[in-house]
C-alpha cells in the first residue's frame, strides 16, 4: 500500500518534501487488492501496479513516504477495516504493532540481507524480466530497513507476543508450511 501511494506520488510529480501537496493527493489515492491469475494484485484508482511498485525507483522512497504520520493513518485506518473480517492474513512493517495489535497470530519474519537482497532480485526478475543490481537492491534494503527502524511513527519493531522465524535457509515452500503449522495451531486452540 506504501508502494501504491509512493508510485503515486511520482506519477503525479509530487515532491516527497511537498507536505501540502501529498495532503491534497492522500484523498484521491484508493487502493484494493484484487485476485488476478490465482494472485493478489495491488490496484490503484483502478490501474493494476502490482509490476510496477516492487521497481527500484519506487522502492528508493517508499520508507521515506511510509514515515509520514498524515499517509501512515490513511493506510492504518484502510487495514484496520480489512482487518474486522475473520482469516485476514497481512503483511508489513508494523502490522502486529500497530494495525493489529490484538491479532490472534503474529509472525516476525527474519533473514540475513545477503539472501533478502538475493530473494527481490529473483523476485523482481520473475515479475518483471529486469535483472536489478545486487548492490543496489541491498542498499536500498538496508536504508529501508535503517529508516523503518527509527521512524517515529510506528517503527519496525518485533512485539514481545510474536513468534519470530529466520528464513534464511528456509525455502519458501518450508516457510509456507512452518506458518501453517502454527495458524492451525491458532485455529485449534
Amino acid at each position: 500500500m506504501y508502494r501504491a501511494v509512493t508510485y503515486y506520488l511520482q506519477q503525479h510529480l509530487i515532491d516527497i518534501d511537498n507536505a501540502e501537496g501529498i495532503e491534497q493527493a492522500l484523498p484521491k489515492i484508493s487502493i484494493e487488492f484484487r485476485k488476478v491469475n490465482d494472485k493478489f494484485h495491488t490496484f490503484l484508482n483502478g490501474e493494476d501496479v502490482e509490476l510496477v511498485i516492487r521497481e527500484p525507483r519506487v522502492a528508493a522512497i517508499v520508507s521515506e513516504v511510509a514515515a509520514m504520520s498524515n499517509v501512515r493513518r490513511k493506510l492504518v485506518e484502510q487495514q484496520q477495516k480489512m482487518a474486522t473480517q475473520k482469516g485476514v492474513v497481512m503483511e508489513g512493517r508494523d502490522i502486529g504493532s500497530v494495525v493489529m495489535p490484538d491479532a490472534e497470530l503474529k509472525i516476525f519474519m527474519t533473514a540475513d540481507v545477503d539472501v533478502r537482497t538475493k530473494r527481490r532480485q529473483d523476485e523482481l526478475l520473475k515479475k518483471s524480466g529486469k535483472l536489478f543490481s545486487l548492490a543496489e537492491l541491498k542498499a536500498n534494503l538496508l536504508h529501508r530497513d535503517k529508516i523503518d527502524s527509527t521512524r517515529e511513527d510506528s517503527p519496525l519493531t518485533k512485539v514481545a507476543d510474536a513468534i519470530e522465524i529466520d528464513t534464511t535457509y528456509l525455502t519458501l515452500e518450508t516457510q509456507i508450511q512452518q506458518i501453517v503449522a502454527l495458524a492451525q495451531q491458532y485455529i485449534k486452540d
